[in-house]
């Protein structure tokens, strides 16, 4: 598969360290991590039709990542 973009630690680059630390210390942090991945990956994968999906699912999706993003943003500016 091609470079899936909006990765972490491409988001947020001045965090790189602190993502692998609460990754590994903290159970919450890794599993939002884990799911903002997820839902990434299928993001990915719907905009360049490996898995095509309908124009709303695709909004739904990337709802939920932009969620999860302020949510990580959230612990990592803490």
């Amino acid at each position: 598969m091609t470079h899936t973009p909006h990765e972490l630690h491409e988001e947020f680059p001045e965090y790189a360290e602190k993502i692998h630390e609460l990754k590994t210390a903290n159970n919450h942090f890794h599993k939002l991590a884990e799911e903002y991945h997820r839902v990434n990956r299928d993001i990915h994968r719907a905009e360049t039709d490996v898995e095509p999906t309908t124009d709303d699912h695709l909004e739904e999706m990337k709802k939920e990542r932009l969620k999860l993003k302020d949510e990580i943003f959230g612990m990592l500016h803490a």
